[in-house]
């Protein structure tokens, strides 16, 4: 099995223009119509150093309030909160992920894209802000189940879907009960997923995730300690869990696909994000000793943040058609 080759880089596009085509977040935000969805969100908007209205990006406060009037506008949820200092994160790419992997299952079938509620999807680390969940069940009608080593999280994940009709039934909430594995005591015997997903821990250590938490915050061009106050450093918040782990992404995605591999058909395909590029190499080693038949990356981008995705599975050609037919056709 040979690694996949990304393909040739382009001229950029406008940071909008860079999301998939059926993303609902590639025009500018309409600050004005979001405040009417999410009045909260008035008091954060206000004229940029452009003259263009927008909020602080580095205000954890204005995101969660952009969020919420964004899930609204966009997604029908009217009640949507997280525990404070929990992960609050940029929709838009959030969104990508999804839709991305919607074409994945569509040409996985013939170009027929599966939609309803018997398409399972397991979101490993699904997070009190249950995003992922939210998107695919409003735009594709699917499934989920959120798996988390984090009770907090989950029962703020249900909170979220009892709190709105549109989501009901849509989300199984399970809690991983060991911190170090990501499926092995989590998927049932015979149970089957369409599609895993997940955004793995990004940093190896807490240290590391203090570094990059402080770029990020000054690549907003605002420092935690001046403007209105001291900012916190993590605009868009996190526990430790969901910021770092040991081995960081590199062991976190290498230790999903020895799992993976003991398990080779309860899913078609697995996917997790890789937000390093200098992961790949070290998860194509993995997949191959691993045994996975067919691997895919997918390239994604916002503005000037670059990102992909990394599907595999395990089954053979007969083993897919007789998938196609049971769950898809």
């Amino acid at each position: 099995m040979k690694p996949p080759h990304p393909a040739a880089p382009t001229t950029p596009a406008p940071e909008k223009e860079q999301l998939h085509p059926r993303n609902p977040h590639r025009a500018p935000y309409d600050f004005p119509q979001l405040s009417q969805a999410n009045p909260a969100l008035k008091a954060f908007v206000q004229p940029n150093k452009f003259g263009n209205l927008s909020i602080d990006f580095a205000n954890p406060a204005a995101v969660k309030a952009l969020n919420q009037a964004l899930l609204k506008q966009f997604y029908g949820i009217e009640h949507w909160d997280i525990p404070r200092g929990y992960l609050c994160p940029p929709i838009p790419g959030r969104a990508d992920y999804v839709h991305y992997l919607a074409d994945l299952l569509a040409e996985s079938n013939g170009g027929t894209l599966p939609r309803g509620e018997d398409i399972t999807v397991l979101d490993v680390g699904v997070g009190a802000n249950c995003i992922y969940p939210i998107i695919g069940r409003r735009e594709y009608g699917w499934h989920f189940v959120g798996s988390d080593v984090d009770g907090v999280a989950l029962r703020a994940a249900q909170q979220i879907e009892a709190a709105n009709p549109a989501l009901a039934g849509a989300i199984e909430a399970r809690l991983q009960p060991t911190r170090s594995r990501i499926f092995d005591g989590l998927i049932q015997a015979g149970e089957v997923f369409d599609m895993t997903m997940c955004n793995p821990p990004f940093h190896a250590s807490a240290a590391e995730a203090a570094a990059g938490s402080q770029r990020k915050v000054a690549g907003l061009g605002t420092s935690p300690g001046t403007g209105h106050g001291r900012r916190p450093a993590l605009n868009f918040g996190g526990q430790h869990h969901e910021l770092w782990c040991a081995g960081g992404e590199a062991g976190f995605i290498r230790r999903m696909v020895q799992e993976s591999g003991r398990r080779p058909t309860s899913a078609y395909w697995y996917t997790s994000l890789v937000s390093k590029k200098e992961t790949l190499p070290g998860v194509y080693r993995a997949l191959q000793t691993a045994g996975a038949t067919e691997v895919r990356t997918v390239e994604m981008a916002q503005g000037q943040k670059k990102s992909r995705f990394v599907a595999w599975t395990f089954l053979k050609p007969a083993q897919r058609d007789a998938w196609r037919k049971a769950r898809w056709q």
